[in-house]
Parts: structure tokens; C-alpha cells; sequence
């Protein structure tokens, strides 16, 4: 029996949007009809999370039964606003321990938006437990995880879907369809990638006792419990690479991975990075102010470069992807695309959609990301359609670890001054035993890091 009912308001208003729902195969979506709506719950209430969770209840009829979160206060705060978010208006059960969560709910979905450093251990926790997952990218702080996840989506035969919204962006579906598979590009030999946002957190916050309303032993988790200097939500745990993969991780695996989609690319044959800390030499953050990547393919490559200073290269696509084929090139970005053909020819342009008429809550909502949440929603909707018809979603779990390994190698190539090859069947990098060696983070006791082959 269906389960769900999709809302399909924002997909009928617009010629654009309606393409890009065409485009995923979802025109089928508007004939179900619920028996009941699933059960949701969400780990990490923070800003992207409650963010990803109230774009889910905006396109299906979904009962949100638990939340889970180590800070009592943004808990408090998620449950009261999940409680008018939702049809039902209930309120929401909350938990400071996803273990417990899991193991006293029956869910379906469980979407996870706590840092990276948590994403392995939550999201094969949550397949175990016989839920489908909706978790946030970069989908691991090393590859291992990545490989655990991947066996264990295919183990419990559920779907998992990464938060790499760029593939249901409609106007960067519509700069698919209309300009790579088109063959507007013609041969297509390099791709730039980059990111020049002044996003890295570098203060030099005193130490303090930690508040009585948050878990840091639990924030923690496998991670290294750092001395405690604030409470490390939003921007400052992104600065260390105890909980991360630095802006590499952070925002080329957006990038990488639309390329990827864009261009039907798989795992690189090699990577090599070069980076550092550079400029801003004056703080506590541990994470490349400047880094520059190479993914190579047959006949291609992806370049990466990311600054967190100065100024960009083009003002108007300060993070972005630029594909360069023999006929033109197809700039992209959130925002945006452009291609501007070499020769005779037509521009072509196309802003990002808004849907502030269709969805008047988001003017409201606070923090939020307007540009991002028809994305995130028409996201949902594929996660939705993907369980239903038991298939693999546009950002399938091993597509996001493919992304998501491709840049932590690209760290470690950095870190070690040389170029990696890595053999995702041996799961080892070619040749290189102390680059196998990396591939596994250790974990802080007493958590054990997952094991692709026992997951």
C-alpha cells in the first residue's frame, strides 16, 4: 500500500520547475494516496537539519515522532517548531542519544544533520534499525566509513540519500538537459571547480567550562574531544579537521559532484593536491586557507581550487563549476548557469527558481538557505519516489561516497605531498601502504569504527 501523499504545489507553477520534476521521473508521484504517513525522525537539530526536515514535511504528508540532539536547548527549540510545522501538530518525542531514539521508535526515515564526524556511525545505526536515511554530505570523515555505508545501504536493502541537492537543482537539471547531454559542449577535456567564500572560522575563542545543557562528551562521539572553547555549532567545528574534511570536504564535494552527475564520471584514476595554511596563520582552525586539486580522468581534468581570502576569479560565480568543451563552455553555480558558445551560436542563461509565492513560510523560516530550498525539496521528493518503488535515488549512498572519498584523498594527497591512486575494489591506494593506512581514521573509545565487511 502507498504510503505517503506528495504536495505537489511548487511543481505545477512554474514551466521550469515542472521540467525538473519531469526530469527525475517523477510525474507519478501526485497519484499516491496514503495509508499513513511515515514515521521521521531527525538527529542533529541544528541549522541544516531542522532546515532539511521542514523541506520534507512541506512535500509529504509525514509524522514527525522523535528528534534526537545533544544540546537540550536547540532540542527544545526544534520540537516546538516541529509541532507547527507538521499536519498533526504534535509535538515531537526528543532524545540526547540516537541510539536510545532508535531502539524505543519504528521509523522509516531518519535524517541525519550532525557534523561529519558522526554521519558512518548514525546512518548505519539507523539502517539497522530498518530505516531509510536521508544524511547530509560530506556522507564520512574517511573512506572506510564511506565503504561501510555503502555495504550497509546494500545489506538492509534500503534507500539512502546524500544530501547533494545540486542534482535536483532545477536549474542545473535544465543546464544538463539542455547543454551537456545536448551536445552543445562538444569534447569535453577540463573542468574548473572552486570556491573563494572567506568561510573559515579562525578565532581564538578562550577556553570555558562546558554549559549543563550540552553533551560534549556525546558531540564528541569518536571524534577528539578537543578542549572546550564555545559551543562548536554552525561554523567553528567546520574549522577543524577533527570533525571534517576543511572546505574540501565542505563545499568541493558539491562542486565534484554535480561535475560527476553532469559528465557520468566515476571514481578519478588519480588525485593530487596541493595546499596550506597560507594566510590566515593567526587562529585556532587547522584547515587549509588555500588548496588546489586535480581529479583526472581519461582525456580530462577537474581542477579545484578554493581560497578562504582575497578575491575571486569570476565575481560572479565566487563558487562554481566551469566545464570547457571543444563548442563552448557551461558555467554553473547555486545561483546560476551560463554557456557562451565559441563561435557562431546563442548564449544561454538561466537564474536559480525561487518559490516564496508557493511557499511563503521560508520568508519566515530563520537561517534559511532560500536559494537551496526548491532544491532540497524536489531532493525529498526523489528520496520519497526511490523507497517507494524500492530504486536507487538521484544521490544514491555510493555516489555521495564517491564524492565524498575523491575529496578526503585529494586531503591526504595533499598531506603527503604526492599523487594517489585508490582501488575502491582492493580498498586500498595503489602501491601506497601508509595511504592505506589513512583511508581509516582511529576512533576515540570506547566507539568502534565500522567495518564495511560486518556492517
Amino acid at each position: 500500500m502507498d504510503k505517503f501523499n506528495i504536495n505537489r504545489r511548487r511543481f505545477l507553477h512554474t514551466a521550469s520547475a515542472t521540467l525538473a520534476y519531469s526530469a527525475l521521473g517523477a510525474t507519478g508521484l501526485d497519484l499516491i494516496h496514503p495509508a499513513q504517513p511515515y514515521k521521521v525522525a531527525l538527529i542533529g537539530t541544528g541549522w541544516y537539519g531542522k532546515s532539511d526536515l521542514f523541506r520534507l514535511i512541506q512535500v509529504a504528508d509525514v509524522d514527525v515522532v522523535a528528534l534526537c540532539e545533544v544540546d537540550k536547548n536547540l532540542l527544545k527549540e526544534a520540537a516546538q517548531l516541529t509541532s507547527q510545522r507538521q499536519k498533526s501538530g504534535k509535538t515531537p518525542r526528543t532524545y540526547t542519544d540516537y541510539r536510545k531514539m532508535l531502539a524505543e521508535n519504528e521509523l522509516d526515515i531518519v535524517i541525519i544533520g550532525t557534523p561529519d564526524h558522526w554521519h558512518a556511525l548514525q546512518c548505519i545505526d539507523a539502517l539497522k534499525a530498518g530505516a531509510h536515511v536521508y544524511v547530509q554530505k560530506p556522507i564520512s570523515v574517511d573512506v572506510m566509513e564511506g565503504e561501510a555505508m555503502v555495504a550497509a545501504a546494500r545489506k538492509y536493502n534500503k534507500v539512502v540519500q546524500v544530501g547533494t541537492q545540486r542534482k535536483s537543482t532545477p536549474h542545473l537539471i535544465d543546464a544538463k538537459k539542455k547543454i551537456v547531454d545536448a551536445g552543445l559542449l562538444g569534447k569535453i577535456s577540463h573542468v574548473e571547480m572552486c570556491c573563494y567564500y572567506h568561510m573559515r572560522a579562525n578565532g581564538n575563542p578562550p577556553l570555558e567550562a562546558v554549559p549543563d545543557f550540552f553533551d560534549y562528551e556525546m558531540w564528541a562521539g569518536p571524534a577528539p574531544l578537543r578542549p572546550y572553547d564555545g559551543l562548536p555549532h554552525r561554523r567553528w567545528w567546520r574549522t577543524m579537521m577533527e570533525y571534517g574534511n576543511g572546505i574540501m570536504g565542505d563545499m568541493c564535494v558539491h562542486m565534484l559532484d554535480t561535475v560527476r552527475w553532469m559528465l557520468d564520471l566515476g571514481w578519478p584514476k588519480r588525485i593530487s593536491s596541493q595546499g596550506g595554511i597560507y594566510v590566515q596563520k593567526d587562529g585556532k582552525s587547522n584547515i587549509a586557507d588555500t588548496q588546489s586539486a586535480v581529479f583526472e580522468y581519461d582525456e580530462l581534468n577537474c581542477v579545484w581550487q578554493h581560497r578562504s581570502w582575497g578575491t575571486p576569479a569570476d565575481k560572479d560565480y565566487p563558487w562554481s563549476f566551469k566545464i570547457y568543451g571543444e563548442k563552448g563552455t557551461l558555467s554553473g553555480s547555486t545561483m546560476r548557469y551560463d554557456f557562451v558558445p565559441h563561435g557562431d551560436g546563442k548564449a544561454i542563461h538561466q537564474d536559480v527558481l525561487y518559490e516564496k509565492e508557493q511557499y511563503p513560510e521560508d520568508l519566515t523560516e530563520k537561517d534559511i538557505e532560500l536559494n537551496a530550498a526548491p532544491a532540497t525539496r524536489l531532493h525529498m521528493l526523489d528520496f520519497l519516489q526511490a523507497i517507494e518503488k524500492n530504486s536507487r535515488p538521484v544521490a544514491d549512498i555510493e555516489e555521495g561516497h564517491i564524492s565524498t572519498a575523491s575529496c578526503i584523498l585529494a586531503n591526504m594527497s595533499m598531506e603527503l605531498g604526492r599523487p594517489l591512486v585508490y582501488d575502491p575494489v582492493k580498498r586500498k591506494v595503489v602501491k601506497d601502504r601508509e595511504a592505506t593506512k589513512l583511508l581509516e581514521r582511529a576512533y576515540r573509545q570506547p566507539w568502534k569504527h565500522p567495518d564495511p565487511d560486518k556492517v
